[in-house]
């Protein structure tokens, strides 16, 4: 059992389909005889991937998705659970579970918009993936189900107690990491957890287009946007108004700022170049 510390420098993943394409970068969960559970090679290659993408100026935006008919159904049970009774010592286990807590922290501080486009299940650790996204895509015949406790572990994991009641709420994220009960794409989105819901067959057109529209606009903003977002969840006001402030002075004086009057100026659209 081993897991590696450093990421790879080609695309060329043996454990991950990843693929880039005008701007769009799309992580594909490619197990799909197994609805796509993660083994430690998995998350191994998750963690380094992500590793790599905030230099990558070929990546404005990132797609994680699922092969076949489900998102992610979480680790696999054979893999990872019958592995780590039969082979994992303390020092192992926690190697391990700082591994998958890198997955979803790079998630996180990776400057570049993330969508999760989730066909079918989204369980365990596929369900805080897809809520370490910044924008979630479901099909309508899609769930959640964090179900951490239903095998006998705490439903924080992989920070889902810290990010899950930031979105929803702490009550609602209670329900859902205590009883680890399935949420269907209609109740997601009732609750916040869903970005857009829509039929299965529109699900890539609806990805796409998003993604499209990321992948064209303002990267420094949106770079911007998403690091404040997750630095202001526990600071006081004064301080977010504060780091609020500097960062918007900075964007005042980028070319994509003076893009945009020149543009308007000019009654056109303006040509982003993420500077």
């Amino acid at each position: 059992m081993t897991f590696r510390g450093s990421a790879r420098p080609t695309d060329e993943w043996k454990h991950v389909r990843f693929e880039v394409e005008d701007g769009v970068g799309t992580i594909t969960l490619d197990r799909p005889d197994r609805l796509n559970a993660l083994t430690f090679e998995t998350y191994a290659d998750l963690r380094d991937l992500l590793g790599e993408l905030p230099e990558r100026d070929d990546v404005r935006v990132l797609v994680i998705t699922g092969e076949g008919r489900g998102f992610c159904s979480g680790g696999d049970v054979e893999e990872i659970i019958g592995r780590l009774l039969a082979e994992g010592d303390e020092q192992r286990v926690l190697e391990f579970t700082r591994m998958t807590g890198s997955v979803v922290h790079r998630m996180r501080e990776l400057p570049k918009p993330i969508v999760a486009s989730v066909n079918g299940v989204a369980a365990g650790a596929g369900a805080v993936m897809a809520l370490a996204a910044d924008l979630r895509i479901l099909a309508r015949s899609s769930s959640f189900a964090f179900l951490f406790t239903k095998v006998g572990l705490a439903g924080a994991d992989m920070g889902a107690a810290y990010l899950l009641p930031r979105m929803i709420g702490l009550g609602r994220a209670t329900e859902l990491l205590l009883l680890g009960e399935s949420v269907s794409a209609a109740r997601a989105e009732e609750i916040g957890l869903a970005t857009r819901v829509v039929d299965d067959e529109l699900l890539a057109a609806e990805t796409a287009a998003i993604t499209r529209r990321l992948a064209d606009g303002p990267a420094a903003a949106y770079a911007t946007t998403k690091a404040l977002l997750t630095r202001e969840q526990d600071v006081d006001l004064g301080s977010a108004i504060e780091l609020e402030a500097q960062a918007q002075a900075l964007l005042m004086r980028s070319d994509d700022h003076a893009e945009f009057y020149r543009a308007f100026k000019e009654k056109r659209s303006p040509k982003w170049t993420g500077r």
